[in-house]
């Protein structure tokens, strides 16, 4: 009886050995499994109709590969630029902003004349638009001391869409955001101007506050700007810029604390900006 069993053992054995063979043998005929092209056999109109149908479900990844499969069949179609943002747009939303970035320089290039470029140019502000009100509000960081290359070009793309486009729908939303974006650029420059003050590099807490003067002259940190300027003109010795600079603020801020007689001494000047936020 063990012999049987060890017999009937060693057959089993060997017959799956035999299956496993030939299911290696074919894959290896065969290759890999290829994963199925939903715009095979289907138009363009009728691909770029099945992928707003599915983008409405919020489906972002599979939105993106019948659009990447869109975009490789029908590059010369009447709706290759359509195809271009959605799927700009489904990778922004599937947090995939760099190859969103990519795809919208692709159709500015490719479409410069567009009627949707206001669209365009306003997406890629978004891509690079970074609001972190939320985040500052659980963990108290914000973007103002922070690396700011990506906010300057949000910053860039809205307000060339704001140049180019201002009848355009974005046009408000776009504004606010820049309004935002100025705001938080300019107090990051002050940032650094305040960390160049505490080691006495006044030279460049000057040109980061001409920095904000002369770029974002709308921003609420102007007064800020001028009496950093002013300190740093007062320790640099030099007189006449330090009046030109006051003259300024003055005229521009005439209840600012910082022009009151109280506080009009030369030392007191050198020491403004430290008082800042007093």
């Amino acid at each position: 009886m063990y012999n049987f069993l060890m017999q009937k053992l060693s057959l089993v054995k060997f017959s799956i050995i035999i299956s496993l063979s030939i299911f290696l043998a074919s894959c290896a005929i065969f290759g890999d499994p290829v994963e199925e092209d939903e715009t095979r056999g289907k138009t363009d109109l009728e691909v770029l109709q099945l992928g707003e149908t599915i983008q409405r479900n919020r489906d972002w990844p599979r939105v993106i590969k019948i659009y990447e499969a869109a975009e490789r069949r029908f590059p010369n179609s009447r709706y290759a630029p359509q195809f271009k943002l959605n799927l700009a747009f489904a990778y922004k939303e599937y947090y995939q902003d760099e190859n969103a970035l990519a795809m919208l320089d692709k159709f500015i290039r490719s479409y410069p004349n567009h009627p949707a470029m206001d669209y365009a140019y306003y997406l890629k502000g978004v891509v690079l638009f970074v609001d972190r009100g939320i985040l500052k509000e659980i963990t108290f960081q914000d973007i103002s001391d922070r690396d700011i290359s990506q906010l300057e070009d949000s910053f860039r793309a809205f307000k060339t869409m704001t140049q180019l486009f201002p009848n355009s729908e974005y046009f408000d939303d776009a504004k606010n955001r820049m309004t935002y974006l100025m705001n938080k650029i300019a107090e990051r420059e002050l940032h650094v101007a305040r960390y160049y003050m505490r080691r006495e590099a006044f030279i460049a807490a000057v040109n980061r506050c001409k920095y904000v003067l002369d770029n974002f002259p709308y921003t609420v940190h102007q007064e800020e700007a001028l009496v950093i300027q002013i300190s740093a003109y007062k320790n640099l010795g030099v007189e006449d810029l330090a009046a030109s600079t006051k003259k300024v603020l003055e005229l521009n801020f005439p209840n600012s604390r910082f022009v009151a007689k109280k506080i009009t001494s030369r030392d007191d000047e050198k020491k403004w900006w430290e008082f800042w936020d007093l």
